[in-house]
């Protein structure tokens, strides 16, 4: 209902990003076979639910990967932890805080690609098209459960508003009422 209600109000720009990961498996909740590629008719499907943009997360990735390779080659130059160990997995993240805590040191500092994408959504993409960071909605589908948890954080607090996994991106376009096999395909913005 919250994305539903963001979407509904004319003053917000709500942005949505999609993981990979959930373009080869949103097309089982409409009886397609396993792994079926469906990205076009999912951004097509954001997009008649009312998202201003539809982004994919891999872009966000690439500058998590960058972000990562700089601060390794800090690490190695300058007698950094080491190894260093990736920050894109919420619940690789958590499992190392509750179970391996001598090892928070080792994990990278830089947000996944879900809140960093978050983050320059609300900074540069605010700045570049003259919106007010405050009214940016933005809504992550993930096919980990693991990414609502992460967004609820409070160090991560503002960068994605609501994560949706890839079910409940499935339930939003049944409710909607629209018509999964009469879509056609679309691109990314």
């Amino acid at each position: 209902q919250k994305v539903f209600d963001a979407i509904a109000d004319e003053t917000k720009t709500v942005i949505v990003q999609t993981a990979p990961a959930v373009r080869a498996a949103l097309g089982e909740e409409f009886g397609m076979e396993i792994g079926t590629d469906v990205e076009g008719k999912m951004v097509a499907a954001l997009k008649r639910l009312g998202f201003d943009k539809v982004f994919d997360t891999n872009t966000a990735a690439d500058f998590t990967i960058m972000e990562e390779g700089t601060e390794l080659i800090n690490r190695v130059t300058n007698g950094g932890v080491l190894p260093m160990i990736t920050s894109c997995s919420p619940g690789w993240i958590k499992y190392c805080e509750y179970h391996y805590p001598e090892f928070i040191p080792n994990l990278s500092s830089c947000k996944s690609p879900q809140n960093m994408f978050g983050a320059l959504i609300k900074s540069w993409y605010a700045e570049k098209h003259n919106i007010n960071p405050d009214d940016i909605v933005v809504v992550s589908v993930m096919p980990c459960t693991a990414k609502k948890y992460e967004a609820a954080r409070p160090e991560m607090e503002g960068d994605v508003d609501a994560v949706l996994t890839t079910r409940d991106l499935a339930k939003l376009i049944k409710r909607a009422g629209i018509k999964w096999n009469a879509l056609p395909e679309e691109e990314f913005d």
